[in-house]
């Protein structure tokens, strides 16, 4: 705008009537063209969302959005009587569950309602697959009523963008070769169709097999594209690094005889574990063709050296094993030092039940000796006094009442401490009785946070994998018990293992299975002859060298007597080949 007005001689500008009345006009015409698009703005306002139309906009978009979140239930409660009556609310939720498992969704983005058409109010979605990627496509959403009334006039073909009226949304699947399965040093262990090894001795008991999908995973391999009769990693290795192996499914989503997406399968990549085979092969021959479980762990990084048998899958009473626990337990609370010292007894009595050493024997001396020992005397009373609260903590620490890291795993367990019950109860559950359970994998990963001053690295088959540490009990504490478990295989119940110069660090177990009280042959009445089958798992779990551990074992058999007798030196074989190869 000019200006207008004269300066005095003062310098103050002065205006003339005729001045402020040319200067009004110039701003009113400035305005006129805002105020009209003000106007316009809010009549294209009152179009979109006033009136009816705006409703059923709204209705649409939210029916879309509904099903964006999977909120089956609040989309069937939008349909119309006339579609109720075609279809009911659980068919509806499992129609829109069945195409989700068919086009593998993994999210749906809703833009906003579009213009409305002669079929409804148009939604485009964006929706991204686990196999066809990302599909975009629009959602004509028809409906019904007026006012409150107002309704999704709802149809087959809206289960998902796309489908018209009789077509089903269908696919067809494409599954790439699965990977090579590789040893730490890279032989192979399983490969091609057939699952074929360069080494089938120590292949056999890691590898697993492949089957059919559990009745519990085949919701879940649908949904990630997998045909209904595909052949999975059901056990071992080939279980663990199923995803890996298989690599992503490939195929055509099919409306009818169209096609919505297509992609190729791709193939998964080969796959390095942890185990050594000169070691997996100790740990086979050590087992032999008894039943039970052999592990070979490196204890800084939790990986997996050897598995043979069921160390990984079978639950039984860990015994005297787990006072590795109870000891760091009661050390860690105050209530017993290494120097503590107890009376020599045959037996503890708790809740007026006596509970024995092993064979009756006469036991006792300083912490150090009992564990040594393996008192039962001694053991039960401390985890009595270390009560059900500070015995379970610690064992979760070591890992129980935890999901494990390997797929396939049994889960070890102690009960809960408010229904473990009184003093016997938790005297039983300190000397790995009671209801406590425990998989030879467990038991070794115990034994080797005692080795790595505390602190428990997540077992892993997978070579390379970063270790996952957790601080379990201080420096101070796995020391100490780390000397007991010295002492085991210098003095004690597991002399068996000893190793000339490598300092081995052990601990035997031998849990009972049942009555140890055989009937009496000659007692009238007595027409079957006594049972001759040990009653006892024995149990051992190692490492070495104590200062500077390489590797940690543990060896479980089944109903087959007592753990120094029997599993010590089948530990003594793994922890030999493994001193020498690492």
């Amino acid at each position: 705008m000019g200006e207008t007005g004269r300066t005095g001689a003062d310098g103050i500008r002065r205006y003339t009537r005729d001045d402020v009345a040319r200067r009004r006009r110039l701003l009113l015409r400035r305005a006129v063209p805002v105020a009209v698009l003000a106007v316009a703005a809010l009549g294209v306002g009152i179009v979109v969302l006033g009136g009816s139309d705006g409703d059923q906009r709204r209705t649409a978009q939210q029916f879309a959005t509904l099903w964006a979140s999977g909120d089956y239930a609040r989309m069937y409660d939008l349909i119309d009587d006339a579609a109720r009556r075609t279809v009911t609310r659980a068919a509806f939720t499992d129609a829109y569950r069945t195409a989700s498992r068919t086009a593998t969704i993994r999210s749906v983005q809703v833009g906003p309602v579009q213009r409305p058409t002669s079929d409804g109010y148009p939604v485009v979605v964006t929706v991204r697959t686990r196999v066809f990627g990302t599909l975009r496509g629009v959602l004509v959403v028809p409906l019904s009523g007026d006012g409150s009334k107002r309704r999704v006039a709802w149809a087959r073909r809206l289960v998902f963008p796309g489908l018209r009226a009789g077509e089903q949304l269908t696919r067809a699947t494409q599954l790439a070769p699965r990977a090579t399965l590789e040893a730490r040093d890279g032989t192979v262990l399983a490969e091609g169709p057939e699952r074929t090894s360069k080494a089938p001795d120590i292949a056999s008991p890691v590898v697993g097999r492949l089957g059919p999908a559990p009745a519990e995973q085949q919701a879940e391999l649908q949904a990630e594209g997998y045909p209904d009769n595909v052949l999975v990693g059901i056990s071992g290795l080939e279980r663990v690094f199923q995803t890996e192996l298989a690599g992503l499914p490939g195929g055509t989503l099919m409306a009818g005889s169209r096609t919505l997406g297509r992609t190729a399968p791709r193939a998964g990549s080969a796959v390095r574990s942890t185990i050594d085979p000169a070691i997996e092969r100790a740990a086979i021959s050590a087992l032999g063709s008894r039943y039970g479980g052999a592990v070979a762990l490196a204890p800084a990084t939790g990986e997996v050296l050897a598995l043979a048998g069921v160390a990984y899958s079978a639950l039984q009473p860990p015994g005297s094993t787990f006072k590795i626990i109870t000891a760091t337990g009661a050390l860690e609370a105050g209530i017993a030092k290494p120097e503590t010292a107890y009376p020599v007894e045959t037996h503890a009595t708790l809740e007026g039940v006596p509970l024995q050493n092993a064979n009756g024997e006469s036991c006792g001396g300083t912490l150090v000796q009992s564990f040594a020992n393996s008192c039962n005397s001694v053991f039960a009373p401390l985890g009595a006094r270390l009560g059900g609260a500070g015995l379970v903590d610690v064992a979760e620490r070591f890992g129980f009442n935890h999901p494990p890291a390997i797929e396939g795993a049994a889960e070890s367990t102690i009960p809960p401490a408010a229904s473990i019950g009184d003093a016997l109860e938790i005297g039983s559950s300190a000397i790995g009785q009671g209801q406590v359970q425990a998989t030879t994998l467990e038991m070794t990963t115990a034994a080797a946070t005692i080795a790595t001053g505390g602190r428990r690295a997540e077992p892993t088959l997978r070579l390379g994998a970063r270790p996952r540490l957790t601080r379990v009990t201080s420096p101070r504490v796995a020391r100490q018990v780390s000397q007991m478990m010295r002492a085991v295989v210098q003095y004690g119940t597991g002399t068996a293992a000893g190793i000339d110069g490598a300092d081995v660090a052990g601990k035997t177990g031998t849990a009972e299975l049942r009555n140890t009280v055989q009937p009496d042959p000659n007692s009238a009445g007595q027409t079957t002859p006594p049972d001759t089958t040990p009653n006892t798992d024995a149990w051992f779990v190692a490492f070495a060298p104590q200062n500077r551990p390489r590797i940690a074992v543990g060896v479980l058999f089944t109903e087959a007597g007592a753990g120094g007798d029997v599993a010590a030196p089948a530990a003594r074989e793994i922890l030999a080949a493994g001193l020498q190869h690492r």
